[in-house]
């Protein structure tokens, strides 16, 4: 009881937090309005927080009736552990986002009606999030959905000054909205045979569905909910809507609008309506694609925030791929292994919103101080801004899974989920397994090399751009990149105390417990209390397992799958133990350096660089030379359109400089959309011709008209 009460005065006042955040935008000064987000949004923030935070603990959902709406019924709100964990993500990235919004330049609209739109909108769009999180009815979640996607469009166009940005707008807009009839398509064919519109009545009802409505409900639900998180083919919006978003806004946008997609098919697709194992092979080879597909294009993308768009579509793809592994392990009855791969795909998402979100922060720093996104023209910047610089390898660190950062942990379960396609019966399934096991670690590969050149070509090396006057030199890095890049580290180090919280919201749907398959009470065990074999404990006991019993809290630092006698583990790993590990081996190795060269003497002389007087920009390298090897082997993805423009001199043998433009139509655009756009027009041309101004042909059509009626009438 003492839980659910304070989750419904969080919500509540979460809720009147944003309401007089709306009422305080819509009347302060343009100059005050950053101070409104920022105290109203962090306040909201923490009372979701601690709103989700309570339900995760309890373990219990809370649940509210609002009121009855003539012909749609009751709407109804109910917070369970999955929406708790999709809402405790949202509430880090508003705290965090909503002081970026005062610490970046709230100045930064260009007359007082675009600042207080801004700030009206977010928290209208706060709100909507929160709605979509904890609707328990159809008509409910739909119309927060719509509401999000509206918002989600004001705030990408709320300036008004590119009509590139407006586009991309509209084309965010126009994508979320075909998105929306599917799910509403979705919706109705489970409600069709449910007693109402409400979750537990479509849940009851999606038992019942026939496997042919099942795969319409699941490819409709999929592909509607995938426009929003990116997925291939119905991604193309994404990239173009980013790049086009004002920095004040791109963190909310990438780090909780993002999600709703992977809360939507989760909590259709395997909570109301849950659909067979081909479903799930479905979504894997989907998120596999997804991910593989959108690396590529971060490798080889040169402004800052394309590249960051393009790698949010490879983070969707590898959690889609483990809600795909989830629903293949779960129709074939292998409980443990799909809770392993839910866990996965939920512990991914959360990593992803926190230094997703961090990188967009600091990109966004990183124009605002040199005037460009372009990583061919940064260099140099961790001189000027070593603050940011150290906070943005963070962020590169964890989106590059290098441990003991987060996204380590995530990818690494992700993928020893997939090796688990051995226990599957069928060869097939375990083949495909393979494939996208492949291509996830591909991805993973791809995405060290992306942000490696992320990072070195714009915070290391030489200045490349003329942005150097206007860059001030500023050491210290902001309160918002600090408190994320301490999230990514704490998230990495302590998966033995993330897994518990997740396991709530896995438990229920993969009717399995992770918490007790990968987290062994090394802690609490005894050889006497029988918890683990005495023999397996003892080994573990030897390898220092226990290190820290004494005062921490919880069951261990070791995440561990035991198998049988003779394979007793199955994969292991301890971040908590190996960041230890690393700092002292890191603390000898410095002790050792420093007294082996105390005695020398250090001499400066001048850098000898090949006999070249003074190494210039143009003679390093950029970021497009970086990753020209990713193009040169991955060409038949690219599928490039090169224009070489030459020009000669004397005896025209000589060439003073060779210019090339590049050209590149993503593949998603190339396979699906202008197919389908070439019909399109095919069928308009053949329209068109019709239209002749002919009386008589137009009296043979309708003529032609009704006999095909008649026909089809007496067929029929």
């Amino acid at each position: 009881m003492i839980a659910a009460s304070v989750t419904a005065t969080a919500l509540l006042l979460a809720f009147v937090t944003c309401a007089c955040g709306i009422v305080a935008c819509a009347l302060v000064s343009r100059t005050k309005v950053a101070g409104v987000v920022a105290a109203g949004g962090t306040l909201s923030s923490i009372f979701l927080m601690l709103a989700s935070g309570a339900v995760l603990v309890s373990g219990r959902s809370f649940e509210a009736s609002l009121w009855v709406l003539e012909g749609w019924g009751r709407f109804t709100l109910r917070m369970d552990a999955l929406s708790s964990i999709f809402l405790f993500a949202a509430g880090v990235v508003y705290l965090s986002s909503s002081i970026f919004v005062k610490t970046f330049s709230t100045t930064r609209p260009g007359n007082r009606e675009a600042a207080r739109r801004f700030g009206v909108m977010y928290f209208v769009l706060m709100a909507s999030v929160v709605l979509i999180l904890i609707a328990s009815d159809v008509p409910l979640f739909l119309i927060t959905w719509e509401c999000m996607s509206i918002l989600c469009f004001l705030l990408i166009n709320y300036k008004h000054r590119e009509r590139a940005d407006r586009s991309a707008g509209y084309l965010m807009l126009a994508m979320s909205e075909a998105g929306f009839i599917m799910v509403l398509i979705a919706f109705l064919i489970v409600g069709n045979s449910a007693a109402s519109l409400s979750f537990p009545a479509l849940a009851a009802a999606g038992s019942t569905l026939s496997h042919g409505a099942l795969w319409a409900v699941f490819t409709l639900g999929f592909l509607g909910f995938g426009v929003k998180a990116g997925l291939v083919p119905v991604n193309f919006w994404l990239p173009r809507s980013y790049t086009a978003s004002p920095s004040i806004f791109i963190p909310v946008f990438a780090g909780v609008t993002l999600n709703l997609g992977f809360y939507g098919i989760l909590r259709l697709n395997g909570d109301l309506a849950p659909g067979s194992y081909g479903t799930g092979l479905f979504a894997i080879i989907v998120g596999s694609v997804t991910a593989l597909v959108g690396i590529l294009y971060a490798t080889t993308e040169s402004d800052m925030k394309t590249m960051l768009a393009f790698s949010s579509i490879e983070n969707a793809g590898v959690i889609v791929a483990g809600i795909g592994a989830f629903l293949v392990f779960r129709a074939t009855g292998h409980a443990v292994a799909s809770a392993i791969a839910l866990t996965a795909a939920l512990y991914h998402m959360v990593n992803h919103s926190v230094y997703k979100t961090l990188l967009f922060q600091g990109a966004g720093y990183v124009e605002a101080e040199t005037g460009t996104r372009d990583m061919d023209r940064l260099g140099g910047l961790s001189r000027i801004l070593p603050g940011l610089s150290a906070v943005f390898l963070v962020g590169c660190l964890a989106i590059s899974a290098v441990p003991p950062f987060n996204g380590f942990v995530s990818e690494w379960l992700t993928l020893q989920a997939l090796l688990r396609s051995a226990i599957l019966g069928s060869a097939s399934i375990r083949i495909v397994f393979a494939l996208c096991g492949a291509a996830l670690a591909l991805t993973a590969a791809l995405a060290v090399t992306c942000f490696v050149k992320a990072y070195a070509m714009s915070f290391l090396g030489i200045r490349r751009g003329t942005w150097g006057p206007q860059a001030q030199r500023n050491a210290h890095a902001p309160f918002p990149l600090w408190f994320l890049a301490v999230v990514c580290l704490l998230l990495g180090v302590l998966p033995t105390y993330i897994i518990p919280i997740l396991n709530r919201a896995v438990e229920p749907m993969a009717q399995a417990s992770v918490t007790a398959a990968l987290v062994p009470p090394f802690f609490t065990a005894t050889a006497t209390n029988q918890q683990l074999p005495p023999a397996f404990l003892q080994d573990f006991h030897n390898l220092g397992a226990q290190s820290g019993g004494a005062v921490l809290p919880g069951r261990g630092l070791v995440v561990l799958l035991r198998g049988g006698e003779q394979n007793p583990v199955v994969f292991a790993m301890s971040p908590s133990y190996s960041l230890i590990a690393l700092a002292l081996m890191l603390f000898l190795a410095w002790l050792v350096i420093s007294r082996w060269t105390r005695e020398r003497a250090v001499v400066r002389r001048e850098l000898w660089a090949g006999g070249i007087p003074r190494l210039l920009a143009e003679m390093t390298y950029t970021a497009t030379g970086f990753s020209n090897p990713v193009r040169v082997v991955f060409q038949a993805v690219f599928r490039p359109n090169i224009t070489e423009d030459t020009r000669q001199t004397v005896a025209v043998h000589f060439r003073t400089a060779i210019r090339r433009r590049r050209e590149e139509t993503p593949i998603v655009d190339r396979l699906f959309l202008r197919p389908i756009r070439d019909a399109m027009a095919g069928v308009a041309s053949i329209l068109a011709g019709m239209h002749h101004g002919r009386l008589n042909m137009y009296i043979a059509y309708v003529v032609g008209f009704f006999l095909i009626i008649l026909f089809l009438y007496r067929v029929t």
